[in-house]
């Protein structure tokens, strides 16, 4: 079953829209294309859709305890320039760039988003590393 779209809150689209494309951009992702009629961001990664916006019952947006979403990198430079990129966004650092224990020595770095959701990327991660990180 493939995977379609992730969705995450935002209280702030416009200081998560710069954070997710500056991000995105050191990945080598295009900018958010913001569907004109709804108040959400949306990004393409590899065919599955990425997408921020207010809750739908209005309430204050809030992330998960636990959850982390994580993408692949080319290389130890893009985890660096993500990291980097993030922490001039709005982000903060959960994890600074460099090989990670738990996920076999794979270079990796974390940041939470401007609303506190938790990011990983990784350089040469496979996917039962993945599952322990």
């Amino acid at each position: 079953m493939p995977l379609k779209s992730v969705r995450l809150g935002s209280n702030d689209l416009d200081k998560s829209r710069a954070f997710y494309d500056a991000t995105f951009a050191a990945l080598g992702l295009a900018p958010s294309a913001p569907p004109g009629q709804h108040p959400i961001a949306m990004w393409d990664v590899d065919g599955v859709r990425f997408l921020l916006g207010p809750a739908r019952d209005g309430a204050p947006c809030t992330h998960a305890n636990g959850g982390t979403i994580i993408f692949e990198a080319a290389d130890a430079e893009a985890v660096q320039a993500w990291h980097a990129a993030g922490l001039a966004n709005g982000g903060t650092s959960e994890g600074a760039p460099e090989p990670k224990p738990q996920a076999r020595g794979a270079f990796g770095a974390y940041l939470r988003d401007p609303d506190g959701n938790k990011l990983g990327v990784y350089a040469g991660l496979s996917m039962g590393a993945a599952a322990r990180s």
